[in-house]
């Protein structure tokens, strides 16, 4: 019996019901008497549910499906366990009792709308109908500048942008499908987008030097904290964004402002670092508290922005985490997501710090997808597994898959989607039902794949080049360092992206890009045929991508290290403009035109590298 997620319980009874011609029966028991009030429809109690196919009777012949639960919710996910039974099983089905509930309240995905890629109106309703399908019930659609913000259209102008009437059109549709939509606007970092304009530029934290965590960067990120203006435009965004959903939950963002302190807010950085009286405590570690207490202290004049217009805030914890002593110095009703996308996350860890200060905690892991051509798979499936697990033990209230699109969106839906399939698993079902998860359930209910391999042959795509990624860092240091793994990133995509030719080409040995060269290959003739077309081309695309980036890997890893010969410099330059010609078709056959000039120059840059060398 092929379910996804898998159902807590499920009883055979013996026997087989045949289907006729009409659509089978649905009886619905409720288990609240008349008049009773029942659970909160979101909580776990409302969307448990027991489903059984019955004995046809005397009376009538037909399939009968009886449903008990306590909730409308419940009701919901007993009749997407029933299209699935139907769908398994075209013409008998088996008796079966399945008793069912969720591990996480609250299971809900994230979907970067600020990366180029913005989906057409009839894909967001396709998304929304596949989440509801896998029996998630939050989104959130992560924003920078790609909602129409009235008096700021030249922030928005040729993204994509939403409309205000779309948001509110995909609210609607969103409720049809027992899916909370909530806001999500990042009101104080990755704002960069904003903060080059000039319009907006006076209220950047800076325009100079500072550190990425330890990478340098140079220019505009955050809004300063210690200008009063920097409110003024958050209060704005909220005002117009706000209405427009049903949600009582905000996501402000927040995460990663590590320019705090570089620029306008240095002064008072130092000032508070003046006043921490921790005898022992470095100069350094002095500073880094005083940055987060300065954070802490916007961070909290954005929520009350939040909780004025009738609102509760939601925010990314990883600054606050990086330093918990400014925890106990958020408010209390103020959501905490610990996000991280890595097996190594300390969910453990980040769960206990928040929920020992009270803070309700969301564990926050991600797809793997974005900035890796075919997926991580290994690196995915522990990152979803911790997740739950920690979030169990600690009382989570909630699970957020986050899907990324940093350096222009690349990755095609079906990877994207493979990876909501497995975080639906978790959520609902449980770290440990991880493992008992059949690939042959993804493949049917969520590919549409009637050959049931789709689900198994993603998953073995996106480790074509895993053992580079347990070696190669973050393909931006010396091999003498030693090995260790790569974060955030494919080597296939690291590689293509970040590399220039003749730089850095003893990171990976030559033998093991020709290993995932060859996995990748045996992919391509193992692909399942028979698929929807368009998603057959992605994944030709997908493969094609992979190819590019492993050939264009073993030229440079030659003899002649790093120098590219003229044949294959030429072969692949037109590899990469075939890749680029189908990137552009098939962005259009999902998302909004805009942003794709801007995901293109990534083979663009590809293409003009390659034609200096041929």
């Amino acid at each position: 019996m092929l379910l996804i997620p898998t159902p807590s319980r499920v009883e055979m009874l013996g026997g087989v019901v045949r289907r006729g011609s009409d659509e089978p029966r649905v009886r619905v028991r409720s288990l609240n008497r008349a008049g009773t009030p029942g659970p909160d429809d979101r909580s776990i109690a409302a969307q448990a549910y027991t489903l059984e196919v019955t004995e046809p009777t005397a009376a009538n012949s037909e399939v009968m499906f009886e449903i008990t639960t306590a909730g409308h919710s419940g009701r919901r996910y007993a009749q997407e366990t029933i299209r699935q039974l139907l769908r398994q099983y075209p013409r008998e089905l088996p008796r079966v009792r399945i008793t069912d509930e969720p591990t996480f309240a609250t299971r809900g995905v994230m979907l970067d709308i600020s990366r180029n890629r913005v989906p057409t109106m009839p894909e967001f309703f396709d998304i929304i109908d596949s989440l509801a399908a896998l029996k998630y019930n939050h989104l959130q659609l992560y924003t920078e500048h790609t909602f129409a913000y009235a008096g700021h259209e030249e922030a928005w102008i040729g993204s994509g942008a939403l409309s205000p009437d779309e948001v509110r059109r995909l609210d609607d549709r969103c409720r049809e499908a027992g899916i909370e939509l909530a806001a999500n606007q990042n009101c104080f970092g990755h704002l960069a987008h904003w903060l080059k304009l000039e319009r907006y530029s006076h209220l950047a934290e800076t325009h100079g030097d500072w550190m990425f965590d330890v990478w340098p960067r140079s220019g505009p990120f955050s809004l300063c904290p210690v200008d009063d203006r920097s409110l003024d435009l958050v209060r704005d965004w909220l005002d117009q964004l706000l209405p427009c959903f049903r949600s009582s939950l905000v996501n402000i963002g927040a995460d990663e402002t590590f320019d705090v302190g570089w620029g306008r807010s240095k002064d008072e950085v130092a000032r508070i670092a003046g006043t921490i009286n921790a005898p022992g405590l470095s100069d350094d570690a002095r500073t880094g508290l005083a940055r987060a207490r300065v954070y802490a202290q916007f961070v909290n004049r954005v929520c009350e922005l939040v909780r004025e217009r009738g609102r509760r805030p939601m925010f990314w914890a990883d600054i606050a985490l990086s330093h918990p002593e400014v925890i106990a110095e958020l408010p209390r009703d103020l959501v905490a997501l610990a996000w991280g996308y890595e097996p190594h996350s300390p969910f453990d860890r980040w769960c206990a710090d928040l929920r020992a200060m009270g803070n309700e905690t969301w564990v926050c892991p991600g797809t793997s997808s974005w900035r890796s051509i075919t997926g991580r798979t290994r690196e995915r499936d522990e990152n979803l597994r911790n997740a739950a697990r920690a979030g169990e033990k600690h009382g989570a209230t909630s699970y957020l898959v986050c899907d990324w699109g940093d350096t222009g969106h690349h990755q095609q839906w079906p990877i994207a989607l493979q990876a909501l399939a497995k975080a639906a698993q978790a959520a609902w079902s449980g770290a440990d039902a991880m493992q008992s998860l059949d690939h042959r359930a993804i493949a049917l209910h969520v590919h549409g794949d009637p050959t049931l391999r789709l689900g198994a042959w993603l998953d073995e795509l996106g480790n074509a080049d895993e053992p580079l990624r347990r070696i190669a860092g973050r393909l931006s240091r010396p091999k003498e360092v030693g090995e260790f793994a790569l974060w955030n990133q494919s080597a296939l995509f690291a590689d293509l992206y970040n590399c220039a030719a003749g730089d850095r080409a003893e990171v990976g040995d030559v033998e093991l890009w020709k290993d995932a060269a060859g996995r990748v290959e045996d992919a391509w003739v193992s692909m399942p045929q028979g698929l929807n077309t368009l998603v057959q081309d992605e994944l030709e695309h997908t493969i094609n991508a992979a190819r590019l980036a492993a050939r264009r890997a073993i030229a440079r890893r030659g003899p002649t290290r790093g120098v590219i010969s003229d044949a294959d410099a030429s072969t692949m330059a037109t590899m990469a403009k075939d890749l680029l010609s189908e990137h552009r078709r098939l962005w259009l056959a999902r998302s909004r035109r805009g942003g794709l000039d801007i995901s293109s120059t990534h083979y663009e840059r590809i293409i003009r590298e390659l034609e200096s060398r041929a």
